[in-house]
């Protein structure tokens, strides 16, 4: 990559700007908004006050990780490939975390079931 991973363009980006395509994702296959919100909560430990608490606030994703309740630690448990890499093989530990969503929003579109979803 040209640029250093600490300058990627998400990571200053609004976590409300692209939160809304999670959902319409997840929705145009059938799934729930509170199924992305049940995701959310178990990848972050955002509550429903504190995921709408950043949504307010334009929370940018490097302080929606950041500033994260509780995140969980099964979350290494998350293998596969979202947009051509290997979220596993992803070495800047923020867009780990950032692709670590993505595959789950993609399972949940993919029909696949919450507990699987959720590494239960």
């Amino acid at each position: 990559m040209a640029k250093a991973q600490d300058e990627h363009k998400i990571y200053s980006m609004s976590f409300g700007s692209v939160y809304p395509h999670y959902v319409a994702k997840a929705e145009r296959k059938g799934r729930s908004k509170a199924e992305v919100d049940e995701i959310i909560a178990w990848l972050t430990g955002y509550d429903t006050a504190g995921l709408q608490r950043v949504l307010d606030d334009k929370t940018d994703f490097r302080t929606f990780f950041a500033q994260a309740p509780a995140m969980n630690p099964d979350r290494a448990l998350i293998k596969g490939v979202v947009c051509g890499v290997r979220v596993e093989e992803v070495e800047a530990p923020l867009m780990r975390e950032i692709r670590y969503l993505d595959k789950l929003i993609d399972e949940l579109a993919k029909g696949k079931a919450m507990e699987k979803i959720l590494r239960a």
